[in-house]
């Protein structure tokens, strides 16, 4: 249950940032629940082989080099939906870290208080 709200929520996410972003374009509801969910699948099977194949890069830089990895989902999540569209680099770089902190503020609603 706790997955399908995650799903929603970066589908929610994705819309608002599109919204107010220009160079990001949505074509409905249904293309940010497919976006939410390539992005969920690439994150877990491609972002930890670019991490490990860009790793000299990854320690030069201090872990910089790990915003131009989350771009680079961005934009193969833009490939593979048909409904999504982000203009370039940058615009994906900057989605990227929107996306981040609208997730980070969206999942702390997630798991609210903990009881003991």
């Amino acid at each position: 249950m706790k997955l399908i709200l995650k799903i929603l929520l970066t589908a929610i996410a994705v819309v608002v940032i599109a919204n107010f972003l220009p160079g990001v374009l949505i074509a409905s509801y249904t293309s940010a629940i497919f976006v939410a969910i390539v992005l969920g699948l690439l994150r877990v099977t491609v972002k930890p082989l670019l991490i490990f194949f860009t790793l000299p890069a990854t320690i030069v830089t201090l872990g910089l080099f790990l915003l131009v990895i989350n771009a680079v989902i961005i934009m193969l999540a833009d490939y593979f939906v048909d409904g999504f569209s982000v203009s370039g680099f940058w615009v994906a770089l900057l989605f990227s870290l929107l996306l981040s902190l609208f997730q980070s503020f969206l999942y702390s609603f997630l798991n609210g208080k903990k009881q003991k």
